[in-house]
C-alpha cells in the first residue's frame, strides 16, 4: 500500500530530530600583539576546509572563523610578511610556502607557535593543544568559551577536568639558547623585526637533525624519546604546551563538542 508524501515527510523530518546534533565551532581570533600578523589554517587529510586558509589582523582587530562538524588541523601565526617587487608574499617565521596570503593548504614552516584541533573526536569531545614542538614564534593562548567549558575542571560531566586554558604566554625569543636562535638578519623577508633582535626559536630537532631530539629512528616511540634540556627549556616556560612528541599527558585538553574558542596572540602575561 502507497504512503502518502506528507506522511513519508513528516517520518524524515522526524528521523532528522533523532540524529546527533551536527556540533561545528566558532573560533576568534584577537590579536595583541603591537605588529600585524598573519593567521595560518590548515584542514587535516579529509577534512572539510575552513571558509579562508590565511589572513592579516592588524593589531587590536578579531576575527572569526566557523568551523565543519568533526573539523580537525592547526592554526599558526605569521610574523614579519611582505611582497616582493613580483608581487610573492612571504613571511619571516610561520610561512606556508604559497606565495600568497591564503595558505592553500600549505602547512607551517617551523619554527612557529602551533594550535592543533580536533572537533567532536572520540566520546563526543573536542581535543586541542597548543605546540612547541616545531619550535616558536610567538606566544598564544586559547581559551573554551561556552559549551564544554561550562564544566568546571575536575568535575567530570564530560569535560574530563581538562576543558581549560592551555598555551604559552612568555616570550620566548629573547631567552631563545643560542643555538637555536633565529635573528631577524637571516630571515630573508627584508622586514624589520618588531624591536629588533631575535624573531624565532627553533626546536632541537630543527636545529640539529637528531634522532635523539626528533623522537625518530631508535628513538620513534615513548620509552626511547625522553624529554632533553632544549625541550625541557620550552615546558618550564610553558607548561602545558607541547615541547616534545610524546608530551601529552600534560599538554592535550577536551571539552565536550559544541565549544568555541578564543584565540589570543601576545596574550598579557599578567592575565
Amino acid at each position: 500500500m502507497s504512503q502518502c508524501p506528507t506522511h513519508v515527510a513528516l517520518r524524515l523530518l522526524a528521523l532528522l530530530f533523532l540524529l546527533p546534533a551536527a556540533w561545528s565551532a566558532t573560533f576568534t581570533m584577537t590579536n595583541n600583539c603591537g605588529y600585524t600578523v598573519w593567521p595560518g589554517l590548515l584542514s587535516g587529510a579529509g577534512t572539510a576546509p575552513l571558509s579562508t586558509t590565511g589572513f592579516a589582523l592588524a593589531h587590536g582587530a578579531s576575527a572569526t572563523v566557523d568551523a565543519p562538524a568533526s573539523w580537525s588541523g592547526r592554526m599558526w601565526a605569521r610574523t614579519l610578511c611582505a611582497e616582493d617587487a613580483t608581487g610573492k608574499f612571504t613571511c619571516a617565521t610561520g610561512d606556508c610556502g604559497s606565495g600568497g596570503i591564503q595558505c592553500n593548504g600549505g602547512g607551517a614552516a617551523p619554527p612557529a607557535t602551533l594550535m592543533e584541533f580536533t572537533l567532536d573526536g572520540s566520546g563526543g569531545m573536542d581535543f586541542f593543544d597548543v605546540s612547541l614542538v616545531d619550535g616558536y614564534n610567538l606566544p598564544m593562548i586559547i581559551v573554551p568559551q561556552g559549551g564544554g567549558a561550562a564544566a568546571p575542571a575536575g568535575s567530570g560531566g564530560g569535560s574530563g577536568g581538562k576543558c581549560m586554558a592551555t598555551g604559552c604566554l612568555v616570550d620566548l625569543n629573547g631567552a631563545c639558547p643560542a643555538d637555536l636562535r633565529v635573528m631577524a638578519a637571516s630571515t630573508g623577508t627584508g622586514a624589520a623585526a618588531p624591536g629588533g633582535g631575535p624573531v624565532a626559536c627553533r626546536s632541537a630537532c630543527e636545529a640539529f637533525g637528531s634522532p635523539q631530539y626528533c623522537c625518530s629512528g631508535a628513538y620513534g616511540n615513548p620509552n626511547t624519546c625522553r624529554p632533553s634540556t632544549y625541550s625541557q627549556f620550552f615546558k618550564n616556560a610553558c607548561p602545558r604546551a607541547y615541547s616534545y612528541a610524546y608530551d601529552d599527558s600534560t599538554s592535550t585538553f577536551t571539552c565536550t563538542a559544541g565549544t568555541n574558542y578564543a584565540i589570543t596572540f601576545c596574550p598579557s602575561t599578567t592575565r
